[in-house]
This record gives structure tokens, C-alpha cells and sequence, in this order.
């Protein structure tokens, strides 16, 4: 049968929602009980590449203060964790979570040659690849590949958006991407999906291929709301946009659903100008967001195996601008918050402000390291095969 170009447009917007290959559907009609201590991923990007030194602040540190004299968060403003640290004032929950020995940091992470162009330098952390080296699967999806290769039953991947972000996306397996599962039930339940679905015959790889993904998204639609619906949280969650996707999140932890890696992003802090409020605004999301997730896992007994990671794809230069914000830099920091992790607070030294490079921080940490360690301390996954290389292994978790 020959595709018309109106349904391949309509199976393309349902084929968003991307999943499994059809060799993992029939697992999905029948969900499995999470087996005790299954540990899970929830990975928070600051989209925008967010700046690293208003958010932990090196509040000793005199040329922090010469190279930002107006947007340079005031000691006695900073929520101190250290003599000489403290973390930006939106961030109380994130203060409390360290003081409590449950939230680890991690300075100065970056990779070689780095790209400041905010599509190619998400792409490199998407991906775990060189920033020389351009691939087309990310990090995430090749796990998804290598777990499920022979596996008696699907590991699965959910981003809370409405579309797909390469670190999901595999070469045979795919994450899922939704907002809402109601609405993903509701849409695959309309009868011209199925209608489509069921009388489909070859009409080329294309063709074939958008078939297959809605195919696996009818399947697994079903599943995923009907899993939702078993353990609703209880919590109440800001009204935000990150606090209704981290109660979603939450909902499907608490479920028996078998999902080991959620994925949701936060910005945008592309904090050209005006870089105090904006970033004040969206910390005070993140915040909230965040201290509510954390208790709901602690009330249900989950926190102990749930890894919150966050990331953005570069940080900012150490001289602010002349519009009161900063410009595209390199290195970063890490935030790390679980109720299993082995090493807490400062993981490594603050940045070198007096050893920068083209007036850029130097990194020190390889984001892939970081990857290796998340995937084989925690995933429980050959790190080597899913990045094509050997990581020197964190001790955090």
C-alpha cells in the first residue's frame, strides 16, 4: 500500500512519541512488578547552558567578585555549605539536601575542545561523542540498545516533552516521549491510528519504520496509563511546569512500571542579559520542583535507589557582560541527589579562576566519565560497549 502524504504526516506526529521495536510489544501487555532496589535515573537539563558560578559560588574568592561587579551574588546572600561555597539563594531545598548528606557536586565538567554553540555542545552531551565526531544516537538510546539486546523483557526510557531529544534515541530502541500519559492514551486510542495500524501492508522502509514506531507507541500508550493509575502521588507539587513533570515522574516510579531512565529539561538559561532574575526564576522552580520529588520519594520509601542528576551543555564566561548577564563559556558543575549516594558535598575543587583559558574555565571532570560511572555503578550496564570507551569511574555512587 502506497502511504499518502496526509497520513504520513499524522502517523509522524503520533511516531514522536517513539518506544520499542515490536519484538518488545508483547511485554508491554503484561506489566512486570519492579523488583526491589531497581534503581532509576531522573536526569534535569538546564537548557540553555546555565551559569555554574552563580549557582555554586566561590564566596572567598576575590576575582569572582573583580570579574562580575554587578551581577556577583554577595556572600551574606548565598546560602553557605563551606567556608568558602555557598549555593545561589533560589536554591534553599538543594542546601537542605546537602546539609542532610544527600546531594553530592561535581565542578569543573566539561570535554576537550569545547563547542560553544548551544545545538552542537547539547549534541556532544546527547551523544557522549568527541566534539569532533558527529552521531546519531545518544547515550541514553544506546543503552536502551545494549540492555534490551536478548532480554527477556523491556527497559524502557520516558522524556516528559513533547518531542524526542537525541540522548534517547538508540539505533534499534527508542525512548517515549510525552507530557501527559492520559493524553498519549487518548490520542493512540483514536480510531484512526488504529484503523491505519491494523490494515498496513509494506509500502517501504519509511513508511515501514513510522509504522513500526506507532505501532510499538499504540502498545505501550495503554500500558503506561494504565500503570500511572496504580500509585498516584499523594504529594503536592508546585504548579509549575517542572513540578507537574516531576509528579508525573514520581506517579510512574511509584508504579510498577519498569522504566530505569526519565528525562525532563528546565530552562531557558541563556542569560545573555538580565541574568539575575532570570536565573532567580527559574532556580525558584527547579527549587520547588525538586524539594517536593524528594520528599515524595522519601515518604515512599524510594530514595534510596532514585539517582537526580542535572547537566547543561556549557556554562558561562567568568567576566560578565556589559548587559548585566553572561555569555557562552565551557566548564560546569553537576548536581547529584539520591538517598544511596557513597561520597557527598564537594566532590573536587572549586574552578580555577586563576587559570583560565581564552578567559574560560578549564575543565577537569570528562562528562563521559560521568556517564560511565551512572551507567555502571547505578544502571548496572556495560559503560565501554554504550560509549565506545573506557571511563575512569566516580566514586559518588
Amino acid at each position: 500500500m502506497l502511504i499518502k502524504r496526509k497520513e504520513f504526516l499524522q502517523i509522524g506526529s503520533l511516531a514522536t512519541a517513539s518506544f520499542m521495536l515490536p519484538k518488545f510489544l508483547k511485554a508491554f501487555e503484561k506489566p512486570k512488578m519492579v523488583p526491589p532496589g531497581n534503581k532509576v535515573v531522573v536526569v534535569i537539563q538546564f537548557s540553555g547552558g546555565n551559569d555554574g558560578l552563580n549557582t555554586v559560588i566561590p564566596v572567598q574568592n576575590d576575582i569572582y567578585y573583580k570579574s562580575r561587579p554587578g551581577i556577583g551574588i554577595a556572600k551574606d546572600k548565598a546560602l553557605s555549605i563551606t567556608t568558602e561555597v555557598g549555593l545561589n539563594p533560589a536554591l534553599e531545598a538543594f542546601k537542605g539536601l546537602h546539609d542532610n548528606g544527600e546531594m553530592a557536586i561535581l565542578n569543573s565538567v566539561g570535554y576537550p575542545n569545547p563547542d560553544r554553540s548551544h545545538f552542537r555542545s547539547m549534541d556532544i552531551w546527547h551523544s557522549a561523542s568527541n566534539s569532533k565526531d558527529y552521531i546519531n544516537t545518544g547515550w541514553i538510546g544506546r543503552y536502551l540498545d545494549a540492555q534490551c539486546k536478548g532480554c527477556d523483557k523491556p527497559t524502557q526510557a520516558v522524556e516528559i516533552d513533547d518531542v524526542l531529544s537525541l540522548a534517547l534515541k538508540g539505533e534499534n530502541a527508542n525512548g517515549l516521549a510525552f507530557k501527559d500519559p492520559r493524553k498519549l492514551y487518548n490520542t493512540s486510542n483514536e480510531k484512526y491510528f488504529r484503523e491505519i495500524n491494523a490494515d498496513h501492508h509494506s509500502g517501504g522502509e519509511t513508511a515501514d519504520y513510522l509504522y513500526k514506531t506507532m505501532s510499538g507507541t499504540l502498545s505501550s500508550a495503554d500500558y503506561i496509563f494504565q500503570q500511572s493509575k496504580l500509585h498516584p502521588s499523594a504529594e503536592s507539587y508546585p504548579s509549575t511546569a517542572l513540578g507537574k513533570d516531576l509528579k508525573t515522574i514520581a506517579s510512574l516510579i511509584l508504579s510498577d512500571i519498569n522504566t530505569k531512565v526519565y528525562y525532563v529539561s528546565l530552562g531557558s538559561f541563556d542569560t545573555h542579559v538580565n541574568q539575575e532574575n532570570q536565573q532567580k526564576r527559574l532556580f525558584t522552580e527547579l527549587n520547588g520542583a525538586v524539594e517536593a520529588f524528594t520528599a515524595d520519594m522519601k515518604k515512599n520509601s524510594r530514595f534510596e535507589d532514585v539517582l537526580l542528576m542535572t547537566f547543561s551543555e556549557f556554562g558561562r564566561r567568568v567576566t560578565q557582560n556589559a548587559s548585566g548577564g553572561t555569555d557562552h563559556g565551557t566548564a560546569n558543575n553537576m548536581f547529584f541527589i539520591s538517598g544511596g549516594l557513597k561520597e557527598k558535598g564537594l566532590l573536587n575543587a572549586m574552578p580555577d579562576l586563576s587559570d583560565l583559558k581564552d578567559g574560560d574555565l578549564q575543565y577537569q571532570v570528562d562528562f563521559r566519565d560521568v556517564y560511565a560511572t551512572v551507567l555502571n555503578r547505578w544502571l548496572q550496564a556495560d559503560d565501554q560497549l554504550i560509549l565506545g570507551q573506557a571511563g575512569k569511574y566516580l566514586h559518588f555512587i
